[in-house]
């Protein structure tokens, strides 16, 4: 090997010994740095039992748009005082954006009209107008009402009186669904009855009067998921209550409700794509973040469903998300 070659050879080598630590510490080729976006999520109830679709389509979307999600339940449901403590030091320990479910929309807006918040907004389930507010996810809660309202008047008779079970009409959607409902019924001649509850003791006390004193038969509408939980327990624990509780309705789709609506337990429920949900308001607030994003509503559709439904290709996908 001549002495001019030996020379390209040495040369060759520092070349590429060269290039190999200046790629090896980004000195050419820079990996782009990912930021993560931290966003806090406060949802109305003390355990996160309803949000099994919710958080399946959130942690998808955290996913695709790099957030860092911290999920936040109240020590007591519909706690509207803690909840609106929980929006200020989620700010202030450094989330760049909350995602609510609001306990009372008009205790939420007065708040918000009374306090200034450097992060954006999504509010879950309600319209609340507000410029920190850059997506509101909403369902129409009237809509929803109705629907149920029209099965009740399909399947039940007028004779029946109406129990409409609710943990409050000043929670979430909860006055909106009865509204709808309540039209629906009394302009089709039913009776209605409000029944909020106070207690544990609530909706088996009056399920129990109606039973044994034997005063006939009646219909349950349940205006939110909690409520229709908690009656659908109390007739799955007695075969006895089925002989004059002639049908249960409400609003819910969780696992454990879809699967009391196959018994028979539950006639008929509404409900609305959370997977949806959770993606959507992840996405808009990521987006709000980056400075990308105006001032929304997001209406999403709601549906009523009975057994047949369950294996409809329509419906399976959304109340049976794949994680």
């Amino acid at each position: 090997m001549s002495k001019n070659e030996k020379i390209l050879w040495a040369l060759s080598a520092c070349a590429l010994v060269l290039l190999f630590l200046m790629s090896s510490t980004n000195l050419i080729i820079k990996e782009k740095k990912v930021e993560i976006h931290p966003i806090s999520v406060i949802i109305e109830d003390s355990n996160d039992d309803f949000y099994g679709n919710f958080r399946k389509g959130m942690d998808k979307a955290a996913l695709e748009y790099h957030a860092d999600i911290s999920f936040i339940t109240l020590y007591e449901r519909n706690d509207q005082e803690q909840q609106l403590e929980l929006i200020n030091r989620e700010i202030k320990d450094g989330a760049k954006a909350v995602i609510l479910t609001p306990v009372n929309e008009r205790e939420t807006i007065r708040a918000l009209d009374r306090t200034s918040l450097n992060s954006p907004l999504v509010v879950l389930g309600s319209q609340v107008p507000n410029e920190i507010v850059v997506a509101n996810v909403a369902v129409d809660g009237y809509e929803m009402g109705e629907k149920l309202g029209n099965a009740v008047a399909a399947h039940e008779p007028k004779e029946n009186p109406v129990y409409l079970f609710t943990d409050g009409l000043e929670y979430g959607l909860n006055l909106r669904v009865y509204d709808g409902v309540r039209t629906v019924l009394e302009q089709a001649g039913f009776t209605c009855t409000l029944v909020e509850r106070r207690d544990g003791d609530t909706y088996r006390g009056v399920i129990e009067e109606t039973v044994y004193p034997g005063s006939g038969r009646a219909s349950i509408v349940a205006l939110d998921t909690p409520s229709l939980g908690e009656a659908a327990q109390i007739l799955e624990d007695s075969s006895v209550y089925h002989q004059y509780i002639t049908g249960l309705y409400g609003v819910g789709g969780t696992t454990a409700l879809l699967n009391q609506l196959d018994q028979g337990i539950i006639t008929g429920l509404v409900t609305y794509n959370r997977y949806d949900e959770g993606y959507l308001s992840v996405e808009r607030a990521v987006e709000a973040i980056e400075g990308s994003r105006q001032r929304e509503q997001i209406l999403l559709d709601s549906y009523y469903i009975e057994k047949p439904q369950l294996r409809d290709k329509q419906y399976e996908k959304m109340l049976y998300p794949m994680d």
